[in-house]
């Protein structure tokens, strides 16, 4: 009875219907990132298991530097879809055109100081961790075309946030699909018909993101008809509501680093190093699509938050987060069931490809609870609940991921796959703190303007 005067058939196929309209857009944006990333591990494996596990280390650094863009992001979805669909979906309205200028021009000028910032300071950063010598050498001339490229990155995931937002995903997913085919091509020319060698990885992906970000602008033109001005009150918004995530996010990549520095204690180190790099990226297989809905969902109870339907809100969130879980749960088996062939095929060397396996086989098992939890987060992201969101996700991975993997290493001496289990377990303790909030509603009461 409780079910069917809450939960009617047709609620749940409008629910779906909505939810669907942006999440498979995004899936398919998410999977080109992820053939992007994907190929470059293949191309550093190619190049010798030191380039593979210098890349690894790279990517970490990298995304520690465009956090700030993924947080403003954040915070400009929240904000803008909610005046979009506040505005009758009015894609002229002035509000809407001050917003999408101050989300822009804030996040430019972001991308400038912190990449800028990061190029002066990135020699001492990587003689401060703990990187294995004969890693060295690779990692600091990559990461410096990686930050070269931040600032068009910036305004790339900014651009498709404020496209999502207003219902144009699909010209978001238009820029994607060329940046992707653009970044695929011109990584096996630089780096193996020219004389960048290794650093035509990097070369690649700025590239195609400086050419991604110039074609989301010719999309985003049409939101501003009105005079571009500059707005204090939404950059204020979206930075309330933005710099939670973003401390999230750089708590989460410096776990990252933290697992890396952890594993580099181990024997045969580099081609453990080597082995966590392959499958993380396997696994994003599974993340990225998450993460999609992730990004769809956040939309999705924005413009209802918008709209004033909250109870709509909270029962399509939980409708995209069990669809979402669906997805990845038959991603999971695929991966399982061809988990051999996958890692022999990103790798040459055995060790490393023995170890991913037991990567794989480990991780899998907690991907259902993982994309639960971070689809019913971007439901609480929308909503601008974005300091409560950060809390469970830090002490999921600070209070228990790296003590766990710190002290199953360093004090009991336990090999890898210690630590694989322990990244599992903080797996289920963020859904289950996320799941908590979410349920209690509290969130439905959060306003992006106050905070």
């Amino acid at each position: 009875m409780l079910f069917s005067r809450f939960w009617t058939r047709n609620d749940i196929g409008c629910y779906v219907s909505r939810s669907w309209q942006v999440s498979w857009p995004m899936t398919l944006i998410m999977f080109f990132e992820f053939l992007i990333s994907l190929t470059d591990v293949y191309v550093a494996g190619k190049i010798s298991k030191e380039v593979q596990a210098a890349h690894g280390f790279v990517i970490q650094i990298y995304f520690i530097s465009i956090v700030v863009a993924n947080a403003l992001t954040v915070g400009t979805v929240s904000v803008v879809s909610r005046i979009f669909t506040a505005q009758g979906s009015d894609a002229g309205g002035t509000n809407l055109s001050q917003a999408v200028f101050s989300a822009i021009a804030t996040t430019g000028l972001a991308g400038l100081a912190v990449c800028g910032t990061g190029m002066v300071f990135l020699p001492q950063i990587i003689g401060w961790l703990n990187i294995p010598d004969q890693l060295k050498v690779y990692v600091l001339p990559l990461s410096r075309i990686y930050l070269a490229g931040g600032f068009f990155h910036y305004v790339l995931i900014n651009g498709n946030g404020i496209l999502r937002s207003c219902r144009m995903v699909r010209k978001s997913l238009s820029t994607m699909a060329f940046v992707c085919a653009c970044n695929l091509l011109l990584i096996f020319l630089f780096v193996f018909h020219t004389s960048l060698g290794y650093l035509g990885i990097a070369a690649s992906t700025a590239t195609s993101v400086a050419v991604g970000s110039l074609l989301n602008f010719r999309h985003l033109k049409t939101l501003m008809v009105s005079l571009p001005r500059f707005s204090r009150e939404v950059m204020k918004s979206i930075a309330a509501i933005g710099w939670p995530m973003g401390l999230t996010q750089i708590l989460w990549q410096l776990g990252s680093v933290a697992l890396f520095l952890i594993l580099s204690m181990l024997p045969a180190n580099v081609e453990i190093l080597a082995a966590f790099t392959v499958g993380i990226r396997i696994e994003s297989a599974i993340f990225l699509p998450a993460f999609a809905f992730n990004m769809a969902n956040a939309v999705v109870v924005g413009n209802l938050l918008g709209e004033r339907k909250e109870g709509e809100a909270f029962r399509s969130g939980l409708v995209t987060a069990g669809v979402g879980v669906a997805v990845v749960t038959a991603l999971t088996v695929f991966v399982i069931l061809n988990a051999r062939w996958i890692a022999g095929s990103l790798s040459s060397n055995d060790v490393v490809v023995r170890e991913s396996i037991r990567y794989i086989y480990i991780s899998m098992i907690s991907e259902p609870f993982m994309a639960w939890g971070i689809i019913l987060g971007g439901a609480l992201g929308g909503a601008g609940d974005t300091r409560n969101v950060m809390i469970r996700i830090a002490a999921s991975v600070w209070l228990v991921r790296i003590p766990l993997c710190y002290v199953s290493v360093a004090v009991f001496g336990f090999s890898a796959a210690a630590v694989w289990w322990a990244m599992n377990i903080s797996q289920f303790v963020q859904a289950l703190l996320l799941t908590r909030r979410y349920i209690g509603r509290k969130w439905l009461q959060v306003s992006p303007a106050s905070k």
